[in-house]
């Protein structure tokens, strides 16, 4: 190691994720009770520090992993956040990611140990840190995504009805859209495929099921909900 890097002072890096999951018509965020200190008893997002040999989107994953169970989740780099003093334990340099997951298919148990639980994004608590700041800004950059890209479609599950898809896309935006004008947009992508079945809901007037086809999307379809 050359002196260059000896007298520079060194600090942590770590990442933050924020998990967004879709419930209930609503949009929720995966937030824990930090059980240790600083800030022991608070709210916090999902984090940790990089480890060696480990980039910083493999931290990612894994701080997911660890919390969730899930692989190949969609996620999306949103900023670092360096501020000086924004770690009263040390200087920390965190990098924050955004997921989107389907909200039935995370373990459980292991969102239970790390005491974990989801909170609708329009009631969230008091944050740890930045956190709050992380979150507008990944919830900021995910409108503008699913505005023109599918990623929506990662928190729904396989099947889904036409009601379903325009209550998640009013939680993402946060706004009512028209119903009329919605569906006409809808009918017009081929990759929203109508699959004969119906829901199993427990009205009288069954909803049809839809999916979205990831191969016709990919032969240069366009996306704008």
């Amino acid at each position: 190691m050359t002196d260059y890097y000896i007298k520079n002072t060194k600090f942590y890096v770590s990442v933050d994720c924020i998990i967004f999951g879709f419930d209930g018509g609503e949009l929720k965020l995966l937030l824990l009770k930090r059980n240790f200190e600083p800030a022991m008893g608070e709210w916090s997002l999902m984090g940790g520090f990089v480890e060696d040999e480990e980039s910083v989107n493999d931290a990612a994953k894994r701080v997911l992993r660890e919390l969730t169970g899930l692989e190949d989740v969609y996620m999306e780099q949103v900023a670092a956040f360096g501020e000086v003093n924004r770690d009263p334990g040390e200087r920390v340099i965190s990098v924050a990611f955004y997921a989107l997951i389907n909200i039935n298919e995370y373990n459980r148990e292991l969102v239970r140990k790390n005491n974990a639980f989801w909170i609708s994004i329009n009631e969230l608590p008091k944050l740890i840190f930045d956190h709050a700041e992380m979150v507008k800004q990944a919830l900021h950059q995910m409108r503008i995504k699913a505005s023109n890209s599918p990623i929506g479609f990662n928190l729904l599950p396989e099947l889904f009805t036409l009601p379903q898809l325009q209550s998640l896309y009013e939680a993402i935006y946060g706004e009512t859209l028209d119903k009329r004008n919605f569906r006409k947009r809808v009918k017009d992508m081929s990759f929203i495929e109508e699959t004969g079945l119906k829901s199993k809901d427990t009205t009288r007037r069954k909803a049809n099921l839809y999916k979205f086809n990831n191969t016709v999307y990919n032969k240069d379809s366009k996306f704008k909900l």
